[in-house]
């Protein structure tokens, strides 16, 4: 309490950046600038243009630029992708059953250009099944019997909301910060204004110390996560299928593993820049390894096997589990071995590093 700038840091901050990340953190794609070449000028092709304009994710800023001026819209960017009508499109449709086209999509970055080829083609896939499902000698070849229509149901997730998706994982990240970062520098603190030595001379025990030190942002990064859950709740309605005592049992091992962590590179720093910079290091590639925005399974393999040994990867997935799919404790029961294992020896390694230079 007497640290006026700690305050806002454990209580402002997160719910500022849990409200801001999950919004901004999205890999769904709005108003894709779309540039569409219409060579054939037929109704047939007015209608798949008019299909892409009412797109939610398509934004059609011209329709009547030549193949050649499309391209230098892109190499300006200031076009996405470029969809070519050729001419008597509408005839090989009708005729033949099949029609070409042409989509070029700006691939500099490859995951953006994936999800814009799905997303155009589900498009041209939708119209030409609904188009030509009664229309010419071939149409809907090899689409088997028109009498046979699939629903698709998504689970755990019907509407696709990636903020369901993006809430668990950008809260482990706020619980993680707030655990390593003040852990470390509050004991950094203490060697800095010179009271660590008043305190290693008094009858304190070493157990009582760590924990001293240790039990306040426990308790402090659980309230985070009540609050962040409130959060998630009231502002985008994530849903919690599974049980809170069993994510909160979770949580409180992750805790002890992070706050371990905090209290390890205490005990190897000298300054609080030195702490910030070994937390910085290791947050950035905990994140980056832990599946909060790719899917861990497609990483390589031996980034898999660093996973193993990255509590935030372990979290992250608990929390979306229990969260979305309502997992429970024989889901999660192997994740819950591994984060116990690492909560005992990073706490053990820290007090023992504390020890030695104590």
């Amino acid at each position: 309490m007497r640290n006026k700038t700690m305050i806002p840091m454990i209580f402002a901050l997160p719910v500022v950046q849990l409200v801001i990340l999950v919004n901004a953190a999205t890999l769904d794609m709005r108003n894709i600038d779309l540039i569409i070449v219409n060579n054939d000028h037929s109704t047939f092709s007015t209608e798949l243009s008019v299909r892409f304009s009412r797109s939610p994710f398509f934004t059609v800023v011209s329709n009547n630029l030549s193949a050649e001026e499309a391209e230098k819209e892109m190499l300006v960017n200031n076009a996405d992708m470029i969809l070519v009508i050729p001419q008597d499109f509408e005839k090989q449709a009708y005729k033949q059953g099949k029609a070409e086209l042409q989509v070029q999509i700006d691939a500099i970055n490859g995951m953006t250009a994936g999800l814009i080829n799905g997303y155009a083609m589900q498009i041209i896939r939708d119209f030409y099944i609904e188009t030509l499902g009664e229309s010419g000698p071939g149409a809907l070849a090899g689409q088997g019997p028109k009498t046979i229509s699939i629903d698709h149901r998504f689970w755990y997730n019907d509407e696709l909301n990636f903020k369901f998706y993006m809430v668990p994982g950008i809260l482990a990240i706020l619980l993680t910060v707030i655990g390593m970062f003040l852990a470390s520098l509050n004991l950094v603190r203490e060697k800095e204004i010179g009271t660590i030595e008043q305190i290693n001379v008094t009858p304190i025990r070493k157990y009582q110390f760590i924990i001293g030190k240790l039990l306040p942002f426990w308790i402090i990064s659980m309230f985070e996560l009540v609050i962040g859950l409130i959060i998630g709740k009231l502002l985008f309605n994530v849903p919690i299928e599974g049980s809170l005592l069993l994510l909160f049992a979770f949580a409180a091992l992750y805790l002890i593993a992070v706050l371990g962590i905090g209290l390890f590179i205490s005990t190897v720093s000298q300054t609080q820049q030195q702490a910030q910079f070994l937390n910085f290091f290791l947050l950035v590639t905990f994140v980056m390894l832990s599946g909060i925005f790719t899917p861990a399974e497609s990483m390589p393999h031996w980034a898999q096997d660093v996973n193993l040994v990255n509590p935030l990867a372990y979290f992250i997935r608990v929390n979306r589990m229990i969260l979305l799919k309502g997992s429970g404790f024989a889901d999660i029961a192997i994740d819950f071995a591994a984060m116990a294992f690492m909560a005992v020896t990073l706490t053990a390694l820290a007090t023992w590093r504390y020890r030695k230079t104590s």
